[in-house]
């Protein structure tokens, strides 16, 4: 598997190609922009390698601890860490539960601090579905951008272990080739 500076560098050299081809399509710079920064961020940050201790997750500095939880019940190269989709979806939802969880204790701090009114379904329903909807072509764009940064990462490890496997099994099987010829030479000489 490619080590997480080949991960860097395959993100980094894919990404131009990314912001073309989805300028080519939208002719829209914003959608663009959204959809190459989630690249960038799921190649760099956001990526199936959460799951172990990697660059990725070094990258998150002084709150990469929210991600131990995540390390600890997802095996690494599944299908829930490294699977198209499904990966990515486990990585969105966990990390909205854990800012969810975390803004919960905030906000009941703040509202016993400063004594303001403000609840969660008033927040959700309002202001996150309401964004969700006005934006919906944003929303996909994040979303596609997150999910081939992910998929990039994937597939050069798949590429990678397919081509040490083959490596590996070339070898072995020349191996034997040569270790009969020795032994048929061996006997000839006896």
């Amino acid at each position: 598997m490619p080590s997480g500076v080949a991960h860097d560098r395959l993100t980094l050299w894919i990404l131009p190609c990314v912001a073309g081809i989805t300028y080519g399509f939208t002719k829209n710079g914003e959608l663009t922009l959204i959809l190459a920064g989630g690249f960038l961020f799921s190649g760099m940050m956001f990526g199936p390698d959460l799951d172990i201790d990697s660059i990725q997750y070094k990258r998150w500095s002084i709150i990469r601890g929210i991600w131990l939880p995540y390390r600890k019940f997802i095996r690494h190269r599944s299908i829930l860490s490294h699977g198209p989709i499904i990966g990515t979806c486990v990585r969105i939802v966990y990390l909205f539960l854990i800012i969810a969880w975390v803004s919960i204790f905030a906000v009941a701090i703040a509202q016993l601090c400063f004594g303001f009114t403000w609840n969660w379904q008033d927040f959700v329903r309002e202001q996150l579905f309401l964004l969700i909807s006005k934006y919906p072509q944003e929303t996909i764009a994040l979303a596609i951008g997150l999910e081939i940064g992910a998929m990039s990462h994937s597939i050069s490890d798949w590429i990678v272990s397919h081509r040490k496997l083959r490596l590996k099994n070339k070898s072995s099987k020349t191996k034997t080739v040569i270790n009969s010829r020795q032994t048929k030479i061996y006997q000839k000489k006896k």
